[in-house]
């Protein structure tokens, strides 16, 4: 089934736009005019918190692998944005040349798994778990166990998002390749256009994305009324000079700082605190 991505981004919260005159805290004491949650696709931010929950606490489960795909299977066969979500990334990693010669999808704790999984599912191949400590299993059917050995056995991973692409870098490509592997193609839902894709091609492994954050995209939101001119504008600074267009923000609009840090949200005070002690944007 087909599905109107920025649509379905936007009704499930996986995208949210700062309103005119304010911007978005990200836990580094960093701020932002775009929110992106791309595992809200599934469902929604409850149906995604309670998933990430569960992977949580039993992803090191004998069963996990069972009732994960119990879970990915229903929302699959009930929710149809979701659904569509997944054929783009079937259609996009089948539209590769090598599509013919992969062996399993991959996916990396936790997000990751969202997408990767039932991409497995659709396509009918092993799903390969890839953990944050580098630990590796291949699910094959109802089968599942750890894996060592991937000596000639060629991937596509699937992720969630990729923005500069560290976890790719640092973790997914070498706990493939480390053990023999081929990852051919990184096939990812949303590009934050802040690098990463020229990252993974840099390192031998084919790069798409179903969207990326970019021009393109905010004049779409635009043409849609789904933000006006100044958001539009704020959002193409942003892209252009992060860093510098959010000291030009603040620079423009003291009281958004002021009121963080006289806010009642312990943790809107907690990052503001930290930009100000940090300096993050060379306001003083």
């Amino acid at each position: 089934m087909s599905v109107d991505l920025i649509q379905a981004l936007v009704d499930s919260e996986a995208l949210r736009i700062a309103p005119p005159g304010e911007v978005f805290w990200y836990t580094s004491g960093t701020v932002g005019p775009y929110y992106s949650r791309t595992e809200f696709l599934f469902g929604g931010a409850d149906a995604a918190e309670d998933l990430l929950a569960f992977i949580d606490s039993d992803s090191r489960a004998a069963d996990f692998h069972q009732h994960l795909g119990e879970r990915v299977s229903t929302r699959l066969d009930n929710d149809d944005a979701f659904g569509g979500v997944i054929d783009a990334l079937v259609a996009a990693i089948r539209s590769h040349p090598g599509a013919h010669d992969l062996d399993c999808i991959s996916g990396g704790e936790r997000r990751d798994w969202f997408f990767s999984l039932p991409v497995a599912l659709r396509m009918g191949l092993p799903h390969l778990y890839i953990y944050k400590d580098g630990d590796t299993f291949l699910a094959d059917g109802d089968a599942v166990a750890t894996i060592d050995d991937l000596n000639g056995r060629r991937t596509a991973h699937v992720a969630d998002l990729v923005t500069e692409a560290s976890s790719y870098a640092r973790a997914w490509i070498p706990a493939i390749r480390g053990r023999g592997g081929e990852m051919l193609m990184a096939a990812n839902v949303i590009d934050r256009a802040q690098g990463g894709m020229d990252v993974i091609s840099e390192a031998g492994v084919a790069a798409m994305a179903l969207l990326r954050v970019d021009e393109t995209l905010f004049d779409e939101l635009r043409q849609r009324q789904i933000i006006d001119d100044a958001q539009r504008v704020v959002l193409l600074d942003y892209l252009g000079d992060p860093k510098g267009a959010m000291k030009r923000f603040l620079q423009a609009n003291p009281c958004f700082l002021e009121r963080a840090l006289a806010s009642d949200d312990a943790r809107t005070v907690e990052r503001a605190r930290l930009l100000v002690d940090e300096d993050v944007y060379g306001l003083r």
